[in-house]
């Protein structure tokens, strides 16, 4: 069967259209800048990619227009070939413990959660409403970037501040790159052979997070109430002392939504390095010299050690370490200098197996914990949750 599995952003869509069980790509792309005269559709099937730009107003004109390309270049002969759909949501809260069908109520229920992700759910659900309006007799889900974490126990959860902040309020740790960090660990559980594997996955892109998972379930997340807390980023600061918004709006003049947006948009690699949020540019930078660049990767790498080390504890020993997402499938020099940092667990690695690409064992025969680069994989992952709810 055909399952679409889509993201979709306050001016993009992401889609990928998927032959079930077989997880075969038929197609896929994105529309950018929608909203715009200038709008950008990319699609790519049977080897060839396809790109224009057009205006694009709004997600009910970029579904139309994704379905359109789908009949014109023959990819599907009609839109009842598609027989479910499963929707990327960045924030379930507590009300969505797995991924669930996309009932009206349901999707009031992610609307009650704006304020958890104000950048996000109400994208996605404008995304969801004009898929619904498109396909409205085809089985459609939610999948939460937020629900494997929900087996996190209360004192790794809540935050130690008023505890009516916390049932007030919904402030507690929520976590995200869900599906990202399950698909991930699932696979290193069967590499290893070993359903009650502990292993801490490091989802490293422009956004990254850390999870500790134990017998196939995550007990930590280093995201917080938002992507914010946790390491340092390509433009996040993760954690900082909280004192530092009276001291920087005393200094500035700054008000918090303005601090905010400097800890979320101009820190991190950016912020330190003063040259840019990519590693790829921060690798460049360190080659010429450039201190402030190798000082941003220090920083991260550093805190992305402490991390390990305290889930190391907290898992009661480690069977694997797994490298995923942009930077942690492709910079090995990152994977390196992290492997470094913790190699008191009994982590060694391999220096010519650390620069392969693609799925790999990177630990030197003998390791006492494994590392693995486990490319992740998203949208398979959403489109098995809509074949296992929808039998």
């Amino acid at each position: 069967m055909k399952i679409m599995a889509v993201n979709a952003g306050s001016s993009s869509l992401k889609f990928q259209l998927l032959e079930m069980p077989e997880e075969k790509v038929i197609t896929s792309g994105i529309v950018e800048r929608i909203g715009n005269d200038n709008a950008t559709f990319s699609i790519k099937f049977n080897g060839e990619k396809i790109e224009q730009e057009l205006p694009v107003l709004n997600h009910k004109v970029a579904v139309e227009l994704l379905f359109d390309a789908l009949i014109k270049h023959n990819i599907i002969s009609k839109l009842e070939e598609i027989e479910g759909v499963g929707h990327r949501v960045v924030q379930g809260g507590e009300l969505f413990k797995d991924s669930s069908e996309l009932t009206e109520e349901n999707i009031l229920k992610i609307e009650s959660l704006n304020d958890l992700a104000p950048l996000h759910n109400p994208a996605h659900v404008v995304g969801i409403r004009a898929f619904k309006e498109a396909l409205p007799n085809v089985f459609q889900i939610a999948v939460f970037d937020t629900t494997f974490h929900q087996t996190m126990p209360e004192e790794n959860f809540l935050y130690a501040t008023p505890y009516e902040w916390y049932t007030d309020y919904a402030v507690r740790k929520y976590g995200a790159h869900g599906t990202s960090h399950k698909f991930v660990s699932d696979r290193a559980a069967e590499l290893l052979n070993k359903k009650d594997a502990k292993i801490i996955v490091c989802h490293l892109g422009n956004g990254a997070s850390l999870s500790a998972v134990k017998n196939g379930k995550s007990i930590d997340t280093s995201m917080g109430l938002t992507p914010l807390e946790g390491i340092p980023m390509g433009t996040r600061s993760g954690n900082i002392d909280p004192a530092v918004f009276g001291l920087i709006s005393e200094k500035t003049g700054k008000g918090i939504s303005e601090i905010l947006n400097d800890l979320n948009k101009k820190s991190g690699y950016l912020g330190v390095s003063g040259v840019s949020h990519d590693s790829r540019d921060i690798a460049n930078e360190i080659e010429k010299g450039n201190h402030r660049a190798k000082l941003a990767l220090d920083i991260q790498t550093k805190r992305i050690a402490d991390y390990i080390g305290s889930y190391y504890v907290l898992l009661g020993g480690l069977d694997a370490i797994v490298f995923t997402a942009g930077i942690g499938e492709n910079a090995a020099n990152v994977r390196h200098d992290i492997i470094e940092r913790v190699k008191v667990l009994g982590t060694e690695l391999d220096p010519e197996l650390n620069q392969l690409r693609g799925e790999n064992e990177i630990s030197k025969k003998g390791s006492k914990v494994k590392v693995f680069v486990i490319p992740t994989n998203e949208e398979v992952a959403i489109a098995r949750d809509v074949l296992r709810l929808q039998k």
